[in-house]
């Protein structure tokens, strides 16, 4: 008992979401090497869509296999209802957030991505509330939410003109979709576990989601060379699979104890990771220590401190 319980304390959400939040942030910089070793270029959107398939196809191998040593047994879709849920969170979770994702990416700046990305959290804290009822709205809620907002539009905003994010449908527009797509997932994932363990939900998503995205790619023409540097490139591919199996299982757990917004919060980190690791990792330190990249991590923590203060922890 105490094995489960401990994802529900305070401290324990904290450092797990934020070693999430870290894994996620460093996909940011990591896709951005990808393309160059795997020679896709950012006009492809079929290559990128072919890209990740492939990724999320293996997260779903690495999440099942891991599962099944844990369980000592290999870990199936319990129920003909268990299978459809792993097939409904895949359409959600992978599919429609990813695809919209990339194709909206393509044609918007990466700020106003990034920015619009952040409605997530927005959407997620709303619909637990509104539409599954699993908690109530507040202020503090909203508050946290707003600050935490603002954190990611300095980070993202620093040193342009405001008068440059203009809003386009096929770009801001796809993105936005992708938000609507992914904010269903965590009241989901909290309802469908209570039948099926994360594992299972985790894997079987991600491997039904990447094996749909590839298709769809291939379809629309999408493809990938023989990298020069294998190992490396490969090595790469097979980190950024970990990421994804690793970081949203330990989500999908957290997800099943826990508030929806007492998690779903931390997600206004992930633009503020993926920017101060991008700035490491691509040689732009000095941009990771600017003010506002200080004052943007200090206002997302802000929000995040609201937030569990309505939690009363």
């Amino acid at each position: 008992m105490e094995t489960k319980s401990i994802w529900g304390k305070t401290w324990f959400v904290v450092i797990m979401a934020t070693i999430c939040c870290l894994l996620w942030g460093s996909a940011f910089p990591c896709i951005k090497i990808g393309y160059n070793l795997f020679n896709i270029s950012s006009e492809s959107t079929s290559a990128q869509i072919l890209f990740a398939g492939i990724r999320f196809a293996i997260s779903g191998v690495m999440v099942i296999f891991a599962g099944s040593l844990l369980f000592r047994r290999f870990l199936f879709p319990n129920s003909l209802k268990s299978f459809l849920y792993c097939l409904l969170l895949s359409l959600f979770q992978t599919v429609g957030q990813y695809i919209f994702f990339y194709i909206g990416l393509a044609h918007t700046s990466g700020s106003n991505g990034a920015i619009v990305e952040a409605t997530n959290t927005f959407f997620t804290i709303l619909w637990s509330c509104l539409i599954f009822k699993t908690e109530k709205i507040s202020f503090w809620k909203m508050a946290g939410c707003f600050i935490g907002f603002a954190g990611v539009c300095l980070i993202e905003l620093h040193g342009t003109n405001l008068a440059d994010f203009k809003f386009n449908l096929l770009g801001d527009g796809f993105v936005l979709i992708s938000c609507l797509f992914a904010s269903f997932v965590p009241s989901l994932l909290k309802e469908f576990s209570k039948i099926e363990t994360p594992f299972v939900l985790s894997g079987y998503q991600f491997f039904f989601g990447g094996i749909i995205m590839a298709v769809f790619a291939m379809i629309f023409g999408g493809k990938i060379g023989m990298p020069e540097q294998r190992f490396i490139s490969f090595s790469l591919l097979a980190y950024l699979a970990f990421i994804s199996a690793c970081a949203y299982t330990i989500w999908s757990l957290l997800m099943k104890a826990n508030d929806v917004s007492k998690v779903a919060i931390f997600g206004f980190i992930n633009p503020v990771f993926g920017f101060l690791l991008s700035a490491f990792i691509l040689g732009e330190a000095s941009s990771a220590f600017s003010w506002a990249g200080i004052t943007s991590l200090l206002l997302v923590s802000l929000g995040i401190v609201l937030v569990y203060k309505n939690n009363k922890s």
